[in-house]
């Protein structure tokens, strides 16, 4: 079994916006009928701007050296003494590119991203009856004896992530509420019963442990938010109405941002403002940068209707609070 997910030291803090409010902010993730199914990154050392200057100069180079074979030893002689290259010009530098590009394509920073978490994020549902099953189907309900009817299972639908891999999970704690039992999905299609062990309602969070987990299972890298900026790529993945694992790519819209309850009896304070699509069911995912480490758990959206739909406002509980919550060293 594979060691812990460690933590990445946090470089120099940034001057952070000052908090502002965000009245009308609603939970996220809600209980609804179940109608759909469902690498460990090591943690970097280095600041974020030594890795951007890092992947520049290497991106330069492996530029570099793709026109210095485009254009061959005698174009390599000719660009040292200073004298015009015969019988290379841009078209030919540029079909040398386009072909290099044609039989490798780069890949999407966000597809990297996703395939770096998706092993450690796992499906989360809160049963509200003893004798659900947890199956993804509805439950019948025989009426005056002949003609049988169905009728919805209600439960509670969110997401989760692995961060220690025997088994211990993040999640929000709303996702469960007036759960009678809890069954998690992991990224391979196993299924296991889970207990809470923890929770910081201050923070909507809430530690699961599976009762029994895969051979394979990898824990999620988690990195501190210490030099987290607005503007920066986020990606979010979840279940979205149990629809999943899905993904969706954004920025950091905010930092100390401010939520407020509907009913107006919880306040969380210090979370991330993202953009990123989320909907309900994506309660408890991660919220990760695209080397694919967890800088967040995803908790609530904005929307002033009535409607608890995404409209372009989410806040996520940052990675500090959630380890927190775990018993886990801070950074």
């Amino acid at each position: 079994m594979k060691k812990a997910a460690l933590y990445s030291p946090s470089p120099a803090q940034r001057t952070q916006p000052k908090e502002a409010d965000a009245p009308g902010a609603t939970l996220h993730s809600e209980t609804e009928p179940a109608s759909a199914s469902l690498p460990t990154v090591a943690p970097s050392t280095t600041s974020r701007p030594a890795r951007r200057w890092t992947w520049a100069l290497a991106s330069g180079l492996g530029l570099l050296a793709g026109l210095l074979l485009a254009l061959g030893p005698s174009g390599l002689k000719d660009w040292a003494t200073g004298r015009p290259t015969p019988g290379v010009n841009m078209r030919a530098i540029e079909a040398a590119l386009r072909k290099s590009l044609e039989e490798k394509p780069l890949i999407s920073p966000t597809l990297k991203a996703f395939e770096i978490i998706a092993p450690s994020v796992v499906r989360v549902v809160g049963l509200m009856s003893d004798d659900d099953d947890g199956k993804d189907q509805d439950e019948p309900l025989v009426a005056s004896g002949k003609n049988p009817k169905t009728q919805k299972v209600e439960r509670g639908v969110g997401t989760g992530v692995v961060i220690i891999d025997n088994g211990t999970i993040l999640t929000n704690l709303h996702v469960l509420q007036g759960a009678k039992r809890i069954k998690v999905t992991f990224a391979d299609g196993h299924v296991s019963d889970a207990r809470m062990v923890s929770a910081d309602p201050k923070n909507d969070l809430a530690v699961l442990r599976a009762q029994s987990i895969p051979d394979d299972l990898q824990a999620a890298a988690m990195r501190s938010t210490g030099d987290l900026a607005p503007g920066e790529p986020v990606v979010a993945v979840g279940f979205p109405f149990g629809i999943g694992p899905s993904t969706s790519a954004g920025v950091v819209s905010g930092l100390k941002r401010e939520f407020r309850s509907p009913d107006g009896e919880q306040v969380m304070t210090n979370l991330i403002q993202f953009d990123a699509a989320a909907n309900p069911g994506n309660s408890g995912g991660p919220l990760i940068t695209l080397d694919g480490a967890v800088v967040g758990i995803v908790t609530a959206i904005l929307n002033p209707t009535q409607q608890r739909v995404f409209i372009g406002i989410g806040f996520a509980v940052p990675i500090e609070n959630a380890a927190g919550a775990a018993g886990m060293p801070p950074f």
